[in-house]
């Protein structure tokens, strides 16, 4: 049966027409907001100073509410065996949406693990934390477009995507070292579509180019399935008008880079039942791609999120209609096979979004929206998966938790 997932988008002109109620009730949300996140800091800085890294060869997984009053970062200690502790959830002084964001990537770390980046589509912004262990310390709130659903970071870059309808695209944001963002000037770049619904934004592994998938299907232009590319230069800013690149499938939705520059993207099909698929592609320094394998499919329902194992032979993809994941494999020309449809089932409810993997590589890590929880898969050889354990608590269940990461 199709799952529908409800979309949510900003509108100009709803804006204008009630200043003043959307304005006390934003202001009032905000003022609850910022001082539980002051007293989130008391208790987390007493709190780190005596955990500032997990033991042994564990590490910790972050998870985001989305919520409409209070959008909250929800921590997790994650054993050397992979389970997963629920530890203490952080306010990100920002406010969420409620419904899925329905993008990958809206909670980041750090490649050096010191930062957390999350976003808070329901109040414009981005929050930055620091992180000792499994604690987070509020570090700031920066404005960051209208409806800010996702983060791509590669060094000291940050890109945010802006997801709104009245102005979807791309803006720049320069991490200084002690974690905090400044935006690059008159950085904003429009999507080649104004209707793009993106879902996902990847930077390439060399920084030199940024991928955007767009949702919606055009029928009014040429390609109708669309992934923007962007070129970024030395100065960090994104060249000035993307390039169109064709999607071999509909309605691609998210996408992940090997370490050596090919692509996995992640085609939804419109959500039609047992339709989904994925994609392989050569990525160049234009921002331009080349597809190697076209739309292997998995027999799922509406594939949304990928991941690619640490060790580049697998790619994982989470199936939020038929409760699944997927595993493929990679051979060395970039080329995709299908291992299994449904190499895990999370339970007919679970709609499994977002993923984040072990630093180890060793453990997979799920998000699932329906029921609230996070699930904790061990990747066996051969691309196999083991469900180890699902840990609920802290989150909105069927009610729009966005964003995970993890060490």
């Amino acid at each position: 049966m199709l799952k529908l997932r409800r979309l949510m988008f900003k509108s100009a002109a709803i804006a204008v027409a009630v200043p003043a109620i959307g304005a006390l009730a934003s202001n009032s949300a905000h003022a609850q907001v910022a001082r539980r996140g002051r007293q989130d800091d008391i208790d987390d800085d007493d709190d780190s100073r005596q955990d500032r890294r997990p033991v042994g060869r564990g590490g910790a997984v972050f998870a985001m509410t989305n919520a409409t009053a209070d959008n909250r970062i929800v921590a997790y200690l994650r054993g050397e065996d992979g389970h997963l502790d629920r530890v203490h959830s952080v306010s990100t002084r920002g406010l969420g949406i409620g419904v899925d964001l329905d993008t990958q990537g809206a909670v980041r770390l750090s490649r050096d693990r010191r930062f957390l980046f999350a976003v808070n589509a329901g109040s414009d912004s981005v929050s930055v934390f620091d992180v000792f262990g499994t604690r987070l310390r509020f570090n700031q709130q920066v404005d960051a477009g209208d409806q800010p659903v996702a983060l791509a970071l590669s060094g000291r870059l940050l890109y945010v995507l802006n997801g709104s309808v009245a102005g979807n695209g791309i803006r720049g944001f320069v991490v200084r070292p002690g974690g905090r963002l400044a935006e690059l000037p008159n950085s904003f770049r429009a999507l080649s579509s104004r209707i793009a619904v993106p879902g996902g934004i990847e930077f390439s592994p060399d920084g030199g180019v940024i991928l955007v998938a767009h949702k919606t299907t055009n029928v009014l232009q040429t390609p109708q399935n669309v992934i923007d590319g962007f070129a970024i230069g030395s100065d960090g800013y994104a060249s000035s008008l993307p390039v169109a690149n064709e999607s071999v499938g509909i309605r691609p939705f998210s996408l992940a880079f090997r370490n050596d520059g090919k692509l996995i993207v992640v085609e939804a099909f419109n959500a039609l039942d047992n339709r989904s698929a994925a994609s392989s592609y050569d990525s160049f320094s234009d921002a331009t791609i080349k597809p190697i394998s076209r739309s292997i499919p998995n027999f799922q329902t509406d594939s949304c999120w990928v991941e690619v194992s640490h060790d580049q032979r697998y790619a994982f993809v989470a199936n939020f209609g038929s409760g699944t994941i997927s595993s493929y494999r990679f051979d060395a020309s970039g080329a995709l096979t299908l291992i299994d449809g449904a190499a895990a089932f999370l339970g007919d409810m679970s709609q499994p979004v977002d993923f984040a993997q072990s630093g180890d590589g060793r453990f997979l890590y799920l998000l699932l929206r329906g029921t609230g929880a996070v699930a904790a898969l061990r990747i066996q050889d051969g691309g196999r998966l083991r469900l180890l354990s699902i840990v609920d608590g802290g989150l909105p269940v069927a009610d729009g938790a966005s964003g995970l990461a993890a060490y």
